[in-house]
């Protein structure tokens, strides 16, 4: 028996070709595109990320309709992010008026927080 499944693994193996991406492997212009995102594009993805934020209750709903103050290209410890910013005024704790969230330049998100750093 274990001869006829090793004989059978065998030509199993020989038989079929492992399915994998090669160099003509490409997704278009909706694919996995890993390259660099523009300034209006994490611009979206922030004004989203907040959206969702203020639905999940992380965030106050004055925040829900503001709009990004500002986005810039920073370096953290030798990596390049994006950083979009937003401003409410409504919030009585100055502290907290300003909101900074953190995208890697591909657009993954990283973090949010009112310190800016």
């Amino acid at each position: 028996m274990r001869n006829i499944s090793t004989a059978l693994l065998a030509s199993y193996l020989l038989f079929v070709s492992p399915v994998m991406a090669g160099a003509g492997h490409d997704h278009g212009s909706g694919g996995h595109s890993h390259g660099p995102i523009s300034s209006e594009m994490v611009i979206k993805k922030a004004a989203e990320r907040v959206k969702s934020m203020v639905e999940s209750g992380k965030l106050d709903k004055s925040w829900a309709d503001r709009k990004a103050l500002g986005v810039i290209q920073e370096t953290f410890s030798s990596e390049i992010e994006w950083v979009v910013t937003f401003k409410n005024d409504q919030v009585s704790d100055a502290t907290k008026q300003t909101l900074y969230m953190f995208f890697t330049l591909d657009g993954s998100y990283i973090a949010t927080n009112f310190t800016g750093k």
